[in-house]
């Protein structure tokens, strides 16, 4: 029996989360958005904008921005939306006693080991690499490739770069941008932008 979600954006981002959902079993019955997009590759149904989600649904958030899918993420939770999906591609290996909180996406090739600790709205995309004892806070994004060594905090609401690495046992605030390609050795302040090898604060 196929189960129905409707999508809250269409863009870049959404595609790979289409193809997964597709791969789960899931029927999608079509997207919302502020407006219809011209593109659509998946031709999807656009089903208006988001305040008007079909409670009967589950929904899922296809965007990117972090600060965007939180706060579409909490008006939807305050109008009892169906929000209690992750959508996980089939490429993966992820450890029995990981935790991932909803509305979670994660994309082709990521590895999560043991005891790692993942909160609700979280994108990990493609190859990323989440050693033992991590946690990542809410709306936060791991980049392609990036790596995250053992016992790392990662708070609510980060951009992890694509591939960056974070040395084991740092602890990352919250709001705080990684660049690209950063190596990370030390702890980082909420509010932060980090670029570089070894990673300062810009």
């Amino acid at each position: 029996m196929n189960k129905k979600i409707v999508l809250i954006g269409y863009s870049g981002h959404s595609y790979g989360c289409v193809e997964v959902a597709i791969k789960q079993g899931f029927s999608i019955v079509g997207y919302h958005d502020v407006l219809e997009k011209v593109s659509n590759p998946y031709h999807l149904k656009y089903l208006g904008h988001e305040d008007n989600i079909d409670s009967n649904n589950k929904a899922f958030i296809v965007i990117g921005d972090n600060s965007i899918r939180r706060k579409i993420y909490e008006k939807l939770r305050s109008n009892n939306i169906f929000l209690n999906t992750i959508l996980i591609h089939s490429n993966t290996t992820i450890s029995k006693s990981s935790l991932i909180e909803e509305q979670t996406f994660i994309s082709a090739g990521v590895i999560i080991n043991p005891q790692v600790k993942i909160g609700v709205g979280c994108i990990i995309n493609t190859g990323a690499i989440i050693e033992h004892d991590c946690s990542i806070g809410k709306f936060s994004h791991i980049a392609p490739g990036a790596v995250l060594a053992g016992n790392v905090s990662i708070g609510s609401g980060c951009m992890i770069g694509a591939n960056a690495v974070i040395k084991q046992g740092v602890n990352v605030g919250d709001n705080v941008i990684i660049g690209a390609g950063a190596v990370v050795l030390k702890d980082v302040n909420s509010n932060t932008i980090f670029v570089g090898n070894p990673a300062k604060q810009i």
